[in-house]
C-alpha cells in the first residue's frame, strides 16, 4: 500500500512536471496544474473535491460582485466571509458545538456523521484572502474563474499549507517563468523537506506515539522525552511539508514565502510567532488583528485584540479545548511580554531561550493531548506528581533504538540555523562553494534514496497538519 502510493506520487509529479515544462503557453500551463491539482485532491477526497471547486466558484463570483459594485462591496464581503466561515463551521466545528451543548445543558442532540475534508482550513482561508484583497483594492478581481481555481487548488500547498495570500500569488498566476535555476533549487528544497518528515519526524513520532499509549505509566524521564519529542516531531513534520510545497512551487515558477524560520531559536514567545507558521500568523495579522484595530486604540483594546487572534489561532487548529487553551497560553505570554514581562531586557539571551522553549514545549503537550485531563496528567508526571517511586522506563528504553536516538539528535542539531551560517560563509568563496554544491547534491540524492527505502519499508505516517 505504501509502496504503491510512493509509485503513484512519483509518477504523478513526473507526468505533471513534464507536461507543464513542454507547454509554452501560460494559460495551458495553468489548466494542466488545475487538472493535476484536482486529481491530487480527489485521490484522498473523491467527493469533497466538488466542495472545493464549488467554494472556489462562489468566491470567484463574490470577487466579481465586489469588483463591479463598490457601493455594495461591503455587503458582498460580509456575505462571502459568513459563507466561508459557515462551511468551515459545519464541517469542522459542528460536532464540537453539539458535544459541549449536550454537556452544558444535559441534552442528547446526536452528533453528525460529517467527515471533515482534508485541508479545508487552508483552502477556506485562501478563498477568503482573495475576496478580502479584492475588497481592499490590493488586487483586481479575476475575470477568469480558472485563475481563482488554480490559486485555491494548487496541489503543492493545498492540503497542509503554507497559506498563500492572494496578493502574494496574483502576479505569478498569469505571468511567471520556469528557469533551470528554480527547478534545481526547488528539487533540493523538496528533498530537504521530505528528509525532515521521513528521517526525523516519523522516527521521533514512533517514540512519542508509543509513550502516549500508556500515560498512566509515564515516568519523569519518559514524560519529558515525549514532550520534547513531540515538539521536534511537529516542527519537522510541518516545516518539512512547507519545504516540499515551496520546492514544488518553485519548480513550476511560483515563489512562495517562507513558512518557518528556525522558531526553536527564539528568545521570546513574540519572536517565536514571527518564526513559526508564518503564513498563518501573518494571515491573522492582516485580516483579523489589524481590522480589529491592532494596537491603535489603547492598551486594553490591544490586549483584547491579541487574545481574540490567539483564541482563533488555537481554534483554527481543531475543534478541541486543547487547541483553544494552547492558543490562549501563547496569547497570554505574548501579552505579558509587552506589558509586564520584558524579556528583551534580560541580560543573558540563554535565559530568554530556556523560558521560550519551556513555554513552547509545555504548550505542545496540551496540543498533543487527547483532552485537558490527559494534558494535566502528563504535566504532573513531568514534574514528578503522580509517578510511582521506582517506576520503570522499560517502554521508553524499548523505543530508543539507535536509529531513533540518531533521529532525536538530528532534530536537536538542525533546529537552530548554524548550517545556514556556514553556507553563507562558504558562498563568499567561489571555489569552496563549487565543492560544497557538488557534495551537497550527492548528499541530497542519498537522502532521497534513504527516504524512498524508508517509506517503502515502513508504515504510513501522514502529515500532522492534514487533519487541520
Amino acid at each position: 500500500m505504501v509502496f504503491s502510493s510512493i509509485s503513484f506520487l512519483c509518477g504523478f509529479l513526473f507526468v505533471c512536471f513534464c507536461l507543464y515544462s513542454i507547454i509554452p503557453n501560460i494559460k495551458i500551463k495553468n489548466i494542466i496544474l488545475i487538472i493535476f491539482s484536482l486529481i491530487f485532491y480527489s485521490v484522498g477526497e473523491p467527493i469533497y473535491v466538488f466542495l472545493m471547486i464549488g467554494m472556489s466558484f462562489i468566491n470567484y463570483i463574490f470577487g466579481v460582485l465586489i469588483g463591479r459594485s463598490k457601493k455594495l462591496g461591503k455587503l458582498w464581503l460580509v456575505l462571502s466571509v459568513v459563507l466561508n466561515i459557515g462551511v468551515l463551521f459545519v464541517f469542522k466545528y459542528i460536532n464540537f458545538i453539539i458535544i459541549n451543548f449536550n454537556s452544558l445543558f444535559n441534552t442528547t442532540i446526536p452528533i453528525t456523521k460529517i467527515v471533515m475534508p482534508i485541508g479545508i482550513s487552508f483552502f477556506t482561508f485562501q478563498a477568503m484572502s482573495y475576496v478580502i484583497d479584492v475588497y481592499r483594492n490590493e488586487c483586481k478581481y479575476q475575470r477568469n474563474f480558472f485563475n481563482v481555481l488554480l490559486y485555491i487548488s494548487f496541489f503543492p500547498q493545498l492540503i497542509a499549507g503554507p497559506i498563500i495570500k492572494y496578493h502574494d500569488m496574483e502576479q505569478e498566476i498569469s505571468d511567471r517563468k520556469q528557469s533551470l535555476e528554480d527547478v534545481e533549487s526547488g528539487i533540493r528544497r523538496f528533498i530537504i523537506g521530505l528528509s525532515k518528515k521521513v528521517i526525523i519526524s516519523n522516527a521521533v513520532a514512533c517514540v512519542v506515539d508509543e509513550l502516549m499509549l500508556d500515560v498512566a505509566n509515564m515516568t519523569v524521564l519518559s514524560a519529558w522525552v515525549m514532550a520534547i519529542g513531540y515538539a521536534l516531531q511537529i516542527y519537522y513534520d510541518f516545516s518539512g511539508y512547507s519545504d516540499m510545497a515551496i520546492g514544488l512551487g518553485r519548480m513550476f515558477g511560483f515563489h512562495f514565502k517562507e513558512n518557518f524560520n528556525y522558531p526553536y531559536a527564539s528568545t521570546s514567545i513574540k519572536e517565536f510567532w514571527r518564526r513559526w507558521h508564518i503564513s498563518l500568523s501573518t494571515w491573522f495579522k492582516e485580516y483579523v488583528y489589524i481590522p480589529l484595530g491592532g494596537n491603535r486604540n489603547g492598551k486594553l483594546k490591544t490586549i483584547l485584540n491579541k487574545y481574540i487572534v490567539f483564541f482563533l489561532t488555537g481554534f483554527w487548529h481543531g475543534a478541541n479545548w486543547t487547541f483553544i487553551l494552547w492558543g490562549l497560553i501563547h496569547g497570554t505570554f505574548s501579552v505579558l511580554e509587552e506589558t509586564k514581562l520584558n524579556i528583551s531586557k534580560v541580560r543573558f539571551k540563554f535565559i530568554g531561550y530556556i523560558y521560550t522553549m519551556l513555554i513552547v514545549i509545555l504548550a505542545f503537550v496540551i496540543f498533543r493531548a487527547d483532552n485537558l485531563m490527559q494534558a494535566f496528567d502528563i504535566f504532573g508526571r513531568m514534574f514528578g506528581v503522580g509517578t510511582e517511586i521506582g517506576a520503570s522506563n522499560h517502554i521508553l528504553l524499548a523505543q530508543l533504538t539507535p536509529y531513533k536516538i540518531f533521529a532525536f539528535l538530528l532534530g536537536l542539531m538542525f533546529m537552530v540555523p548554524w548550517v545556514d551560517s556556514i553556507i553563507i560563509r562558504i558562498k563568499k568563496n567561489e571555489k569552496l562553494y563549487n565543492v560544497y554544491y557538488i557534495i551537497s547534491g550527492v548528499i541530497l540524492m542519498m537522502l532521497l534514496l534513504l527516504c524512498v527505502i524508508t517509506l517503502a519499508s515502513d508504515s504510513y505516517n501522514p502529515f500532522i497538519y492534514f487533519r487541520f
